[in-house]
């Protein structure tokens, strides 16, 4: 903040009560990397729930923030497509990658229905002692009384193994998954052609990989049920290979969402539990209580922030005309935090009576595919902590992504106190 002749120039970061709407916007990735959102979007809910932001580093787009309005745009896939883009930051034409929560009817539901037999619930219980065995050994393994990063040393360290389990790639170099994931999400400005180039290598490399493996598992089939393998025995996907941006766009799809999510919520819960004690003392007494807790970690988190459609024709929303080619941005994190549909939205509870009412999955056609496979995660993962530590205490500053696509985090430096 400057000071000119002893009087504070105040700035967009200091004022979202005062002037007009137009006077912040609420796509800067600060907004989430200073963990500032929360009073940006509650006067949006309250001012102009569908609210067309005339200019910005990104364009000009509409911004949905209230619960309902938001349900409404992610079911209406007919008049609004992802066929251009989910993210408020356009794709890059350099890599013009497709994949099937970018496709619209019909071409989404064959695609997704490829690979969503691995996610199944029906399938579920075959990763439940997997998950639960590594749990245990990353847990066991921690140091007790000194501090460490709970990001790379649990957050990052579980879901990595997990996503090498779904692709069934080989565990030594599993690494290259995180990379690839931060990789595909990262926002780099245009300008920057070096950062650019950068990401562009990085990506080229997860799709030399990934071809390596596909022709390899073609050559030597395993019976398997993973990714790769499942896309190969469908016919929609039978041939994914020889699209190389839309195996690419499959791919960083399903890194991601098999990564970000659970990932960042794993961060979160901690912080969000020693941000409420009095949550994480009624924690430690009803262990029982973790399973409301998952899906309130989840909402309270929100891991992806907003999610992009395009309008096909006009569309009226809100008392609000969306013009044909405009975008259409639904902030989760805001919807998740309406207290005109969630009660005491802003307040992390454990023990909600109906915790999974909220929009951190989306809904309609592209709702997650994974989201029970990452709640199983995070249940197990603090089923097994509640077994071995009374407290898993923050004792440093939080670090948070610069993004205002993830919300995540890349430091928590943490104490573990064991149980008495």
């Amino acid at each position: 903040m400057n000071t000119v002749s002893g009087t504070e120039d105040r700035t967009w970061e200091d004022r979202p009560w005062e002037g007009p709407l137009d006077s912040f916007d609420v796509s800067r990735a600060a907004m989430f990397s200073k963990d500032m959102w929360r009073p940006y979007f509650k006067r949006l809910r309250e001012e102009a729930p569908v609210y067309f932001h005339k200019d910005s580093a990104f364009g000009p787009y509409w911004s949905v923030t209230s619960f309902d309005h938001i349900m409404a745009v992610d079911k209406n896939n007919r008049q609004l497509s992802s066929a251009s883009g989910i993210t408020i930051i356009d794709p890059d034409t350099n890599l013009n990658t497709t994949s099937f929560i970018t496709s619209d009817q019909p071409k989404h539901g064959p695609l997704r229905k490829s690979v969503q037999p691995v996610v199944a619930p029906k399938n579920l219980p075959n990763f439940e002692s997997l998950i639960r065995a590594r749990v245990c050994e990353i847990l066991d393994d921690l140091p007790v009384g000194t501090p460490f990063n709970w990001v790379d040393a649990v957050s990052i360290n579980l879901t990595t193994q997990m996503l090498a389990t779904l692709f069934d790639f080989p565990f030594e170099e599993r690494s290259k998954l995180t990379l690839w994931s931060d990789a595909f999400t990262a926002g780099v400005p245009r300008r920057d052609v070096e950062a650019r180039k950068a990401r562009e290598d990085t990506m080229l490399e997860c799709l030399r990989r990934f071809q390596e493996l596909w022709h390899q598992r073609k050559a030597n089939p395993t019976g398997g049920f993973d990714l790769l393998t499942l896309m190969q025995q469908d016919p929609t996907t039978e041939n994914l290979v020889e699209r190389p941006m839309e195996y690419l766009g499959n791919l960083s799809l399903l890194i991601v969402g098999g990564n970000d999510t659970t990932r960042n919520s794993i961060t979160g819960g901690v912080l969000a539990l020693n941000q409420n004690p009095d949550q994480y003392a009624k924690l430690r007494a009803d262990h029982s209580l973790v399973d409301s807790m998952v899906p309130e970690i989840i909402r309270w988190q929100t891991p992806l922030t907003h999610m992009r459609r395009t309008a096909l024709e006009d569309v009226e929303l809100g008392g609000q005309t969306i013009r044909k080619g405009d975008k259409v941005v639904m902030w989760y994190i805001s919807g998740n935090r309406d207290e005109s549909v969630i009660e005491r939205a802003d307040d992390f509870i454990i023990d909600r009576t109906n915790p999974r009412h909220h929009v951190s999955f989306g809904f309609g056609i592209h709702r997650c595919m994974g989201n029970r496979l990452a709640e199983m995660q995070l249940r197990i993962l603090w089923e097994e902590i509640l077994k071995r530590f009374d407290n898993v205490e923050v004792v440093g500053p939080v670090q948070r992504v610069h993004s205002n696509f993830v919300r995540g985090y890349t430091d928590l430096p943490v104490v573990l106190h064991p149980r008495h």
